[in-house]
C-alpha cells in the first residue's frame, strides 16, 4: 500500500508543467505572461503586419488614415458647420484629437471581441489568456507612435510659425497615454467578458463608441460646451485626457489636476472590475462562445 503511493507521488513530480486555476480572480498572471513573453512579442507583430500585409502602400497608410479623417473633419465641422477650435489652426486642432482617440478606440474595439476572435486558438492550447488584449494594447501603442509623430511634425510646424504655444502640461503626456490604455483595456476586456453570453452587446459596441466620441471633446472644444451640460460631460473620464493634451501640446484647452486625477481613478476602478470579471469568464467561456 505504501509502495503504491509512493510511486504516483514520484509520477507526479515527474510533470514539467501543471496549470492550476486561478488563486486569486484579480490577478493578473504577470509571472505567466513574462514566462510567454515570447508568445506575446509574436502576437504584437502579428497584429502590427497583419494590418497593411498585401497593401499597397503598406504602413503608409498608418499616416493617411488619420489625415484624411483630419481633412473630413476640417470640411464637415470647420468650414460647413463652423466649430469653434478655440483659436487653433483647425487641421492641428482635429489632428490632436484624432491621434489619440484612435489610439482609445482601436485598444477599446478590438479588445472588446478579443474571446470571440480567438476562440479557436483558446481551445487547442493554453497559455495566459490576458496576453492577447495586452498584445492589442501594445500593437495599438506602435500605431500610435507613429501618428503621433505625424501630430509632432504638423504641430513642431505652426510653433514655428509662432501660431500656437507649448505648455508644462505637456510632460503629463506619459500619463495620458497609460490612462488610454488602461481605459480602453479594462472597457475592452469587460465588453469581451459580456459579449460571450450576451451576442447583442457585439451590436451596442459598433454604435456606442461612436456616441461615445460624439460624448467626448475630439471635434469640439470643451470650452464651447454650454455651461449646464460641462458637468455632465464632465463625468466622462476621456474629457480630462483630451483637454489636458490639447493645453500641454497646442497651449489651449484646459488644465485641472482634480479632473485629471478623477480620470485616473476611474480607469484604475474600470481596469481592476474588468480584471474581476474577465479571469472569472476566461474559466469557462468555451462553453458558451
Amino acid at each position: 500500500m505504501d509502495t503504491a503511493s509512493h510511486s504516483d507521488d514520484d509520477d507526479a513530480e515527474d510533470w514539467d508543467l501543471i496549470i492550476q486555476p486561478h488563486s486569486s480572480l484579480l490577478s493578473l498572471q504577470l509571472g505567466e505572461v513574462w514566462r510567454y513573453r515570447d508568445l506575446l512579442y509574436l502576437f504584437v507583430r502579428r497584429d502590427i503586419v497583419s494590418f497593411y500585409k498585401q497593401t499597397i502602400l503598406g504602413p503608409i497608410w498608418f499616416f493617411i488614415q488619420p489625415l484624411m479623417t483630419t481633412l473630413i473633419y476640417v470640411l464637415v465641422f470647420g468650414q460647413i458647420a463652423g466649430l469653434s477650435t478655440d483659436g487653433l489652426p483647425q487641421i492641428l486642432f482635429y489632428l490632436c484629437g484624432i491621434t489619440f482617440w484612435n489610439y482609445f478606440s482601436e485598444c477599446f474595439n478590438k479588445t472588446a471581441t478579443v474571446f470571440r476572435d480567438n476562440a479557436q486558438l483558446f481551445g487547442k492550447v493554453y497559455f495566459p489568456r490576458i496576453i492577447t488584449p495586452l498584445s492589442i494594447v501594445i500593437s495599438n501603442l506602435f500605431r500610435f507612435a507613429i501618428q503621433f509623430a505625424l501630430f509632432i511634425l504638423i504641430a513642431g510646424y505652426y510653433y514655428w510659425r509662432g501660431e500656437i504655444q507649448i505648455q508644462p502640461t505637456i510632460a503629463l503626456f506619459p500619463l495620458l497615454v497609460t490612462l488610454m490604455a488602461t481605459l480602453g483595456l479594462g472597457l475592452g476586456m469587460l465588453f469581451s467578458a459580456l459579449t460571450t453570453k450576451y451576442r447583442d452587446m457585439a451590436f451596442l459596441l459598433q454604435f456606442g463608441v461612436q456616441l461615445l466620441m460624439y460624448a467626448s471633446p475630439v471635434i469640439y472644444p470643451f470650452s464651447q460646451i454650454p455651461d449646464r451640460l460641462q458637468p455632465l460631460l464632465q463625468w466622462n473620464p476621456l474629457t480630462p485626457i483630451f483637454e489636458t493634451a490639447r493645453h500641454g501640446f497646442l497651449g489651449a484647452g484646459s488644465f485641472d489636476p482634480l479632473n485629471l486625477a478623477y480620470s485616473t481613478i476611474v480607469s484604475i476602478i474600470v481596469f481592476l472590475a474588468s480584471t474581476l470579471i474577465f479571469n472569472r469568464v476566461e474559466r469557462t467561456f468555451m462553453d458558451t462562445v
